[in-house]
């Protein structure tokens, strides 16, 4: 039996741009295997969170994740923009219900990936592109929800007998 990749998916949910990343873990091995957005159209939030649900099956259906970690809510100074991210987390979360999921604080992520929890997102994107060996800087969304990922694999929940797919 040969040992395959522990398939990460991260998310960075948002409710006109959703992010996702994909790295797959090999022992102490960590690489990239896929990333992008998921833009909603229209105004209507309901259609949005369907697309949200519709887009992230597509992903889980052609990456076939084994778990899966999501960024929780920050602090939002407008109360409806955190009710209306909380509706995307709870999609995005309702999508990967099914596999062993992990959230993260923006805090933990900046700190597992660029060593600082303040970091800008410029900073979160640069170590991205440099951590995974990537040719070109991921898009924003994208580089978060990579960096979800990253932190899952890199905080030594994932205990060792899981990373042999079965």
């Amino acid at each position: 039996m040969t040992n395959s990749p522990r398939i990460i998916l991260g998310i960075d949910p948002g409710s006109r741009c959703t992010g996702y990343g994909i790295i797959g873990i090999s022992g102490q091995d960590i690489k990239h295997i896929g990333h992008g957005q998921i833009r909603t159209k229209g105004d209507d939030l309901g259609s949005r969170l369907q697309q949200i649900h519709h887009q992230l099956n597509l992903v889980i259906d052609e990456f076939q994740p084994d778990e899966a970690a999501i960024e929780q809510i920050f602090t939002c100074r407008n109360p409806r923009s955190a009710l209306i991210l909380g509706h995307a987390r709870g999609v995005a979360l309702l999508a990967v219900s099914h596999l062993p999921n992990s959230e993260y604080s923006p805090r933990t992520i900046k700190q597992a990936v660029v060593g600082y929890g303040n970091a800008e997102k410029s900073q979160m994107q640069h170590m991205m592109r440099a951590l995974l060996g990537l040719t070109t800087q991921p898009p924003s969304d994208a580089a978060d929800a990579l960096a979800v990922a990253w932190c899952h694999a890199s905080s030594r929940r994932i205990h060792p007998s899981l990373l042999a797919r079965s």
